[in-house]
């Protein structure tokens, strides 16, 4: 099946940077559109940013301007850098598939931006 890991969360300041990697594996990565959705504490989760199989991508307004998403088809992976971080990015964050039009998620791994 579907196998999503993410890395690279942990603690940062305010205006600090950090960069997640989702590693993909057991499908066809270069075929499907890789996505970024991050759920902070009582909140429900939403949608960060995407890239499709051509490398477009598009971003939350929240994030626009801030991240970069980006996929490397030939490592089967696709990187979130995240730049002038706000405590308002608090949370942690998912890679995501549609596949055949189910969902599947990683573990998630977890941002705190917080002086």
């Amino acid at each position: 099946q579907v196998q999503l890991v993410e890395s690279g969360g942990g603690l940062v300041q305010p205006g600090g940077s950090l960069r997640l990697s989702c590693a993909a594996s057991r499908f066809t990565f270069s075929m499907y559109a890789m996505n970024w959705y991050r759920q902070a504490p009582g909140k429900e989760r939403e949608f960060v940013a995407g890239v499709t199989i051509g490398g477009s991508t598009n971003y939350a307004d929240s994030v626009k301007d801030r991240f970069t998403l980006s996929r490397d088809n030939a490592k089967n992976t696709v990187y979130l850098q995240m730049n002038s971080l706000k405590p308002e990015d608090t949370a942690v964050y998912y890679c995501n598939i549609r596949k055949r039009g189910v969902d599947y998620w990683g573990q998630g791994t977890q941002v705190t931006v917080s002086s």
